[in-house]
């Protein structure tokens, strides 16, 4: 069997993190999604579905809940790929300050709390997840999300199988806020002349034009921007020979509001022109 791995999505993650959320989106999307399935099992099923062709594109669920079982899940990637497939792994994050608060919000407990604090489930979900998330295709933090923003995210990196580019989301944020856990690359906008010290600018954000005729208009944005985008380009084609499909470009300056607003709307646009598929989003946009 060789499959390009553009038709099994292997879906974990954090509790709370949105993993329910992405099963629906994928399956109003056309995709096959089995949820809360043993490891065990993984080979097998993907034999039966994906090897027989019964489903066109089969997405799987596997995460804690499975408990002693989660234990086999590397193992049993690695004996797909063994076997010829290559199943795209998504992982799921989100602060812990963000966890605890969903937890609340559904008020059901954590399934490795047991009889202790939240936070104590949380953090072992972290140690058994590592190996995880260190060996994702695409991790998406949905700290800053909503269900509508995680869906277009989704709808981007797996909507049109038949677009074997690569795909990019550009996020701008800024820096007095953290740099995103889920960045592939980051860029520091801080190096251009800052709107935020002209009184007509300040109010605006860079999705508006003066802002972005601003800072676009200067010329080290300009010799950025070509030289960046080429980098970025160079980076597409290693990591498409590398089979990996989803890049994160992060674009920084203090706030989140001028700079890099403007630059990541200017560098998405450039992208699309090269053919890659670019979600773009403004993570600390109206924070302020």
């Amino acid at each position: 069997m060789d499959d390009s791995g553009g038709n099994l999505i292997i879906v974990s993650g954090m509790s709370g993190a949105g993993r329910s959320s992405v099963a629906d989106v994928l399956e109003d999307l056309g995709w096959f999604v089995v949820d809360n399935l043993p490891p065990m099992f993984l080979t097998t099923l993907v034999e039966q579905v994906v090897g027989t062709g019964a489903a066109p594109r089969l997405a799987i669920v596997v995460d804690v809940r499975t408990g002693l079982f989660f234990d086999e899940l590397s193992s049993a990637i690695h004996d797909l790929r063994l076997k010829g497939y290559r199943p795209l792994t998504l992982f799921l994050e989100a602060s812990d300050d963000v966890i605890v608060r969903r937890q609340e919000s559904v008020r059901r407990p954590h399934p490795l709390q047991g009889e202790g604090r939240l936070l104590t489930g949380i953090q072992r979900e972290r140690e058994l997840l590592g190996d995880i998330r260190a060996g994702a295709d695409l991790v998406i933090d949905t700290s800053n999300m909503n269900i509508h923003q995680l869906a277009a995210k989704i709808v981007n990196a797996f909507g049109d199988e038949e677009n074997a580019e690569l795909r990019a989301t550009v996020v701008s944020f800024g820096f007095k806020y953290g740099i995103p856990v889920d960045a592939d690359v980051v860029a520091d906008m801080r190096f251009i002349p800052n709107p935020y010290w002209q009184p007509d600018l300040r109010p605006m954000t860079g999705q508006d034009k003066p802002v972005s005729d601003f800072v676009l208009g200067h010329p080290l944005a300009q010799q950025f921007l070509q030289n960046y985008v080429d980098v970025l380009d160079t980076l597409r084609t290693g990591y498409l020979n590398e089979g990996k499909r989803f890049v994160t470009v992060a674009i920084g300056c203090t706030g989140g509001k001028h700079r890099s607003v403007a630059m990541a709307e200017e560098i998405a646009r450039r992208l699309r022109e090269r053919g890659s598929p670019t979600l773009v989003v403004h993570r600390d946009l109206g924070r302020e």
